[in-house]
């Protein structure tokens, strides 16, 4: 039964947005303990299950950076629950930026890739990287190096992303670059929220943003195929 649900897509689609629904009520109205400890857990811990069933037998090799990953997020998510006490919130930001670490790596090929390509989509990343900092830089008193670096390492997926075009499938690479995307964003409203000011459903959309990018990373990489070189 338990194999079903998370070989089959839609089932695990919908069995996954149902636990990220339940978590996102609980966090908004109910007590942060126990309750949250107990709901947040399970976001990460599905797409663990869905992940294991789906890419199982490949080899430890293959899967370690996906694992690592979703550990220190699953680590990272359990700490910012508490996020209002500064040291929560600094080793938050330690395990998330491991986390992004893991999966730079899993992202990152050896194949040559056209740097003029990346040129343009660099701007626009620097670019915005840019807008967000100017937004929290007078908020971010001790945690301007911590925030920086962990803002640096989210850019840096999402360039990994980017290169993966034409050296995985299309399906792979829509997926996680989509996913990358939506982390992003959903990074940026909670750095605004913590270091700037409060903004309308924040809650909502910070947890929204960040399970379904989660959700989208960990389907793209399930879906994930190489393609073949042609030497010809």
């Amino acid at each position: 039964m338990i194999n079903r649900i998370f070989s089959d897509q839609k089932r695990f689609t919908l069995l996954f947005f149902v636990i990220l629904f339940v978590d996102i009520w609980v966090k908004l109205y109910c007590p942060i303990f126990p309750y949250r400890f107990i709901s947040k857990p399970f976001v990460i811990l599905v797409l663990f299950a869905f992940y294991y069933v789906n890419k199982r037998g490949k080899g430890l090799k293959q899967h370690l950076w996906v694992f690592l990953g979703l550990t220190f997020f699953l680590l990272g998510d359990l700490l910012i629950i508490k996020a209002a006490d500064i040291v929560f919130l600094g080793l938050s930001l330690l395990l998330f930026s491991l986390g992004k670490i893991f999966f730079c790596l899993k992202f990152s090929h050896k194949k040559d890739f056209n740097v003029l390509r990346l040129v343009p989509f660099s701007i626009i990343m620097f670019s915005y990287a840019v807008f967000i900092i100017s937004i929290v830089l007078n908020g971010l008193k001790k945690f301007l190096v911590p925030a920086l670096l962990s803002f640096f390492l989210s850019l840096l997926m999402v360039q990994f992303a980017y290169l993966r075009k034409g050296v995985f499938n299309k399906i792979s690479y829509r997926y996680v670059f989509l996913g990358v995307i939506t982390f992003i964003i959903s990074e940026s409203i909670m750095a605004v929220k913590t270091f700037r000011q409060d903004l309308p459903f924040q809650d909502f959309l910070i947890m929204m943003l960040y399970g379904t990018a989660m959700y989208f990373i960990v389907l793209g990489i399930v879906r994930e195929r190489r393609y073949k070189i042609s030497f010809s």
